[in-house]
């Protein structure tokens, strides 16, 4: 970004907090597609992801009085998607232990998986599906500064300012995300080919 484009952002959000709701929306229409990008991949589910990212504008829209406008105002969106990512992780693995306790108790555990169609896909979507659910799968630690430094387009240092550590342990967990993503990616390949046969 540069310094014109900084100053036009401070610009529009300095109208915002004034009340301005032109200026918010033109603040949501330039950040919307990275953002969106940045949750799906974090959460791995489009729907998800959309919901998200509503959620993410309604709360930056309630909270602008708190807005830091010495800091760009993409930084800060992303940091309320990111803690709304969070929230939502939270829900879902409640979800998933409470319909696994569910399932058990009913003793109906993979009917529904067994009932299910397969839906052909292209190649392509199968290798996307399969990149979003590896991803969504990493550990937050892993998960949050790749995504921020691929998908937001954040330098390591920027990352680390965002989670509140150091340039290096970014740099390390970067490296082990996609450690991470290569064997699961792999594996799935494998798996995949195995079932071919």
């Amino acid at each position: 970004m540069t310094d014109g484009q900084d100053e036009d952002e401070r610009q529009l959000a300095a109208a915002a907090r004034a009340g301005r709701r032109a200026a918010f929306d033109e603040l949501v229409r330039r950040e919307k597609g990275p953002l969106y990008r940045f949750v799906r991949r974090y959460v791995g589910n489009a729907d998800d992801a959309y919901d998200i990212v509503q959620d993410a504008f309604v709360s930056a829209w309630l909270a602008l009085e708190r807005y830091d406008s010495r800091q760009p105002f993409a930084f800060w969106l992303r940091a309320i998607a990111l803690n709304k990512c969070r929230d939502h992780g939270r829900r879902q693995s409640v979800r998933r232990r409470i319909l696994m306790l569910l399932s058990f108790a009913s003793g109906s555990a993979g009917e529904a998986e067994l009932d299910a169609p397969e839906q052909p896909e292209a190649d392509e979507e199968r290798r996307l599906r399969r990149l979003d659910q590896a991803i969504s799968a990493l550990p937050k630690q892993y998960k949050e500064p790749l995504l921020l430094t691929t998908v937001s387009g954040l330098t390591q240092q920027q990352t680390a300012e965002q989670l509140g550590t150091s340039t290096k342990a970014i740099e390390m967990r970067i490296r082990r995300a996609k450690r991470s993503l290569a064997l699961a990616l792999s594996d799935a390949a494998a798996d995949e080919g195995r079932g071919e046969e």
